[in-house]
């Protein structure tokens, strides 16, 4: 099944890097055909080439839009060479067979990045592109396919190292390759028209660069990530990002996104997606001692992330315990001197936000979709026995976000803009108060005065007594319960604040 590639197609874009492949293909004798901008860049290189047109009897028309849709073209793509019958029609209608076609396709997915203009973007939508890689893959038994330039080195090689010859498993290897480029390019058109629609019957996703992982959630579980992290971060320290890694980076990005910078620096530690310890301060310094006095004992091996430009006294307070993954928007130059003398330590610098799109996860052989949990109340509403005063205000709102992004059952006990206690993935909310009261009093924080977050109702007033009870004063959550006048009933009687937002942050 081995073939020599007598004759080539092609018809490009981007023709950087393919002067080399070229020449070579002018080297070994091979015909080539071409078309418009990709003929005139291969004649300037003072090579032969013979113009589509002289195959199909017809010019570009159309503006373009029509250069290469034609039996002439299709049928020296499409022909099978063990085919008598194929072949006869081909000498028949003088269709030359094609063992080479190099085509990519037009910038549809820069475009919509760089423009909103519909008409523009439409004109980006290549139509004969795919159908020639699609025919060529289809053909793989007898085609060669190069449907990205990402694949020039490898055809250099082979034109190099086998003289134009090809066996069916690299035919094979570039077919795939095709086909992944054409579904690509597919579902990112259909994502440009079903942006607007209320409704979508199928669930697109394409998203490129694969990046192999060292390992999954655990050694045994093999995991790739597909995406662009050199767009979210700049690494400046440290050994390759694992799955958890990835995992935590993503929880604790989130949660640093919550604050716009006018509260103070803020100052994150994430253990296995949950937050262990974060605090707001005027200094960054002073946000990373409180953040770690939170929960001293989790925050080992910790993925750890800030909202301002780290300074070398952070930086030595922050050297002294082991920790995964720092992630900020800058690092001091002594500061990065500093935290460089772990060299497995992964340092990231933010360059962007997250997106704000929809969520997924895949489950029962099938894919959930939902949008973001964007917002933190749709109101305010006190019902208590008192109104909040303004530093109660603050560390509610504060408490608020944290457990937002902790795993359901929820609550967050916060104290001077300071986590100091937390309870989290709990069966029963009541639990999660007794876990964060727990965790107060483990590291002898003291609750007179601190503010409760829950991340849904509380169906019974037990979670208010026991947090009154250990000193809470202040309380906030989304309501909705047949029941929550039980709660509001006791915050009115012994005078304490109570909140409720509307929105509730269940998160599993």
């Amino acid at each position: 099944m081995d073939k020599k590639i007598k004759s080539a197609l092609i018809s490009v874009y981007y023709k950087d890097g393919l002067d080399n492949i070229v020449k070579k293909l002018h080297q070994e004798g091979i015909t080539i055909y071409s078309t418009g901008g990709t003929q005139q860049f291969i004649e300037s290189l003072g090579l032969p080439c013979t113009p589509v047109e002289s195959l199909t009897s017809y010019p570009s028309i159309l503006g373009g839009r029509v250069k290469t849709l034609h039996p002439s073209v299709f049928g020296g793509i499409l022909g099978r060479r063990d085919r008598p019958t194929d072949l006869e029609e081909m000498a028949r209608y003088h269709i030359p067979e094609i063992d080479l076609v190099i085509v990519d396709l037009y910038p549809f997915e820069e475009t919509v990045a760089s423009t909103t203009e519909d008409e523009a973007i439409i004109e980006k939508i290549d139509v004969g592109g795919p159908s020639m890689i699609r025919g060529a893959a289809k053909n793989h038994k007898d085609v060669v396919v190069i449907a990205s330039k990402k694949e020039y080195a490898y055809l250099e090689r082979l034109l190099d190292e086998q003289k134009g010859m090809t066996t069916l498993e690299q035919r094979r290897a570039l077919a795939t390759k095709a086909f992944e480029v054409c579904a690509h390019y597919d579902v990112v058109i259909a994502q440009y028209f079903t942006s607007t629609a209320r409704e979508q019957d199928y669930f697109l996703a394409s998203v490129p660069n694969a990046q192999g992982l060292r390992y999954g959630e655990n050694p045994h579980q093999s995991a790739r990530f597909f995406g662009q992290l050199s767009a979210l971060f700049e690494q400046v320290n440290g050994k390759e990002l694992s799955y958890n890694n990835l995992v935590d980076v993503d929880a604790a990005v989130q949660l640093i996104q919550e604050f716009d910078g006018t509260q103070g620096a803020v100052f994150a530690i994430i253990k296995h997606t949950n937050v262990c310890g974060v605090s707001i301060r005027s200094t960054l310094k002073q946000a990373w001692d409180a953040a770690l006095a939170g929960d001293p004992e989790s925050a080992f091996g910790g993925v750890l992330a800030c909202s301002v430009p780290v300074d070398k006294a952070t930086a030595e307070a922050i050297n002294e315990i082991f920790f995964e993954v720092l992630i900020a928007p800058a690092f001091d130059k002594d500061a990065l001197e500093v935290l460089r003398s772990k060299k497995n330590r992964i340092l990231l610098r933010q360059k962007a936000r997250l997106s704000t799109g929809a969520q997924y996860k895949s489950l029962l052989n099938g894919v959930l979709q939902q949008q973001q949990d964007e917002g933190n109340y749709s109101e305010w509403k006190e019902v208590g026995g008192r109104m909040a005063t303004t530093a109660e205000k603050d560390d509610l709102a504060f408490a608020n976000i944290i457990c937002k992004h902790l795993k359901s059952n929820a609550i967050a006990l916060v104290k001077d803009r300071q986590l100091i206690g937390k309870g989290c993935g709990q069966t029963s909310r009541v639990d999660s108060v007794r876990q964060s009261i727990a965790k107060a009093a483990q590291f002898s924080f003291d609750l007179k005065g601190a503010v409760l977050a829950s991340d849904a109702f509380f169906p019974f007033n037990d979670s208010v007594q026991i947090a009154h009870a250990a000193g809470v004063t202040a309380f906030i959550q989304p309501g909705g319960s047949i029941r929550d006048k039980d709660s509001i009933d006791y915050c009115v009687e012994h005078k304490l604040v109570m909140v409720m937002t509307g929105v509730r942050h269940f998160k599993h």
